[in-house]
């Protein structure tokens, strides 16, 4: 990838982040001499950001060079970028610094890009005023009712109920002190064992597994403590290996890009520890996985953009854990641009010009199972084989899908990525044993998420993560055992532990 970055200057009141992030700095207050007339934004914008995922933001700048198109941040809180914004040169993209939680806010920076034709959108707290902002401005973007829903985890668990696409349903816990009425209303319509969840949450937080009725009581009785985005529910509990389905749509069409193993923690249940791509499915079960996933976003009303569908292979078949309307998160954009042959971040930007995304159609080189299948349109790309990597040669098309220059595309690889947690709660300080890494197979890659000085006060949820280990492999069972392997080595530092 080519080396560009973001111009920087600076408000009134504004501080750089630790570690000197990249990035044009544009408050609400009076702009520095460096950064021109009061509010300026770089004459060339055209597409908007609103907040991104931690990781693959350089990757999206650059696939908005390829299609001529730059990119302006919007965000309040820069310093999630560290690692992205250090890997790009001072005048890559614009950033701008506004509280993002303030819709009207966000839509006087819009204003004030003169040629904006476009607003992506990767995060799921962001998703609704997202789509609420691309729709008062007239940009391409999702229907801001299918949003709504989609944000909503009991509404979804309710309406693919009703299309006969999940075998249990959900059923809304009301507050209150009192959990009485909670607690039979589990027992009366789910059953035990049962998950209670945060009908909006992200990042496994705020999610109790419930075996009996001692369980409930408690979870119920921690619930109501906590701060929930959205609403208490329970659903049912789902008993298999968790996986996610990564796909893309378009106009009703959907390909399934490839299938992601997510092993949870043994101590902690949502917390993710691993993750692997691609899967290698049996063709029978990729089939029916591949045909499910169509049907639920379908009936759900995703008809553009990615999805990062998390699910269940019971012994039934595949069942729901949730829809995410976006592009996957923990390298899930990496490890399908290495995985894959292409740079996916190329059809997000397709989509948010209004145009539809090569990638739907795109040749891509697969590993150990990665298939290429366009869900209910019945296109099948190709299926690995166990042990073996099998390479689809990679269709190149101008100013849309191409390979890049660094470790995107040039090689079909397969992927794995621990999930690297401190031992105990505490204040953290760093990271030992990255240095290391070169040593180890599969070309380990450190990309830290934990400022040092972050307070650490629950280790059950993915917000204590310090940092993601990626490494390679010829085959995804290989990619594993290459990660594990180095990720023995790393370990997040606590307090006086230097």
């Amino acid at each position: 990838m080519t080396r560009r970055g973001a111009r920087t200057a600076r408000a009134a009141g504004d501080r750089r982040e630790p570690g000197g992030d990249a990035g044009r700095l544009l408050g609400t207050g009076r702009a520095s001499p460096r950064a021109g007339r009061a509010g300026e934004i770089g004459d060339l914008v055209t597409i908007a950001v609103l907040e991104a995922l931690t990781f693959g933001l350089s990757r999206m700048v650059a696939a908005a060079e390829r299609a001529g198109q730059r990119l302006c941040l919007l965000t309040g809180g820069r310093g999630v970028y560290r690692h992205e914004l250090g890997r790009l040169a001072p005048d890559a993209l614009d950033v701008v610094d506004v509280d993002t939680h303030d819709v009207a806010e966000c839509a006087a920076v819009l204003g004030r890009l003169p040629d904006l034709r476009g607003l992506v959108n990767s995060t799921d707290t962001w998703m609704r005023p997202g789509a609420e902002l691309a729709a008062r401005f007239g940009l391409p973007g999702p229907d801001p009712a299918v949003v709504r829903t989609l944000r909503d985890k009991r509404a979804v668990r309710v309406l693919l109920h009703e299309r006969g696409l999940s075998r249990g349903t959900a059923v809304a816990l009301p507050p209150g002190p009192d959990h009485t009425a909670s607690a039979a209303l589990v027992r009366d319509v789910v059953g035990l064992p049962a998950v209670l969840k945060d009908s909006a949450g992200t990042g496994s937080r705020n999610v109790w597994l419930v075996r009996d009725g001692e369980q409930l009581d408690a979870a119920l009785r921690e619930a109501a403590g906590r701060a929930l985005l959205g609403r208490l529910f329970a659903e049912p509990y789902l008993t298999g290996p968790l996986y996610s389905a990564e796909t893309l749509s378009w106009a009703g069409r959907t390909r399934l890009l490839g299938v992601t193993g997510r092993l949870l923690s043994a101590r902690w249940f949502g917390r993710e520890d691993l993750l692997s791509f691609p899967v290698l499915l049996p063709a029978p079960d990729l089939a029916a996985v591949d045909d499910w996933v169509a049907r639920v976003l379908a009936a759900a009303g995703h008809t553009r953009g990615f999805a990062h569908v998390e699910f269940v292979l019971t012994s039934d078949g595949p069942e729901l854990v949730e829809i995410n309307a976006r592009i996957g998160g923990c390298l899930a954009g990496e490890a399908m641009c290495r995985s894959l042959g292409v740079d996916v971040y190329d059809a997000m930007i397709d989509m948010a010009l209004g145009r539809a995304p090569a990638l739907l159609d795109t040749a891509t080189g697969t590993t150990s199972g990665t298939a290429g299948t366009t869900g209910t349109t019945g296109t099948t790309g190709t299926t690995g084989t166990t042990g073996t990597v099998e390479t689809v040669e990679t269709v190149e098309t101008t100013g849309t899908v191409e390979t890049t220059s660094d470790t995107a595309a040039t090689r079909p690889t397969a992927t794995a990525t621990v999930l690297i947690y401190p031992g105990r709660p505490g204040t953290f300080t760093g990271v030992t044993g990255i240095e290391d890494l070169p040593s180890h197979p599969g070309a380990p890659e450190w990309y830290p998420t934990m400022a040092a000085g972050t307070e650490v006060g629950d280790l059950g949820d993915q917000r204590a993560c310090a940092g993601l280990l990626l490494a390679e492999g010829a085959t995804t069972e290989l990619a594993m055992y290459n990660a594990l392997s180095a990720a023995r080595g790393v370990h997040p530092l606590m307090d006086d532990e230097w």
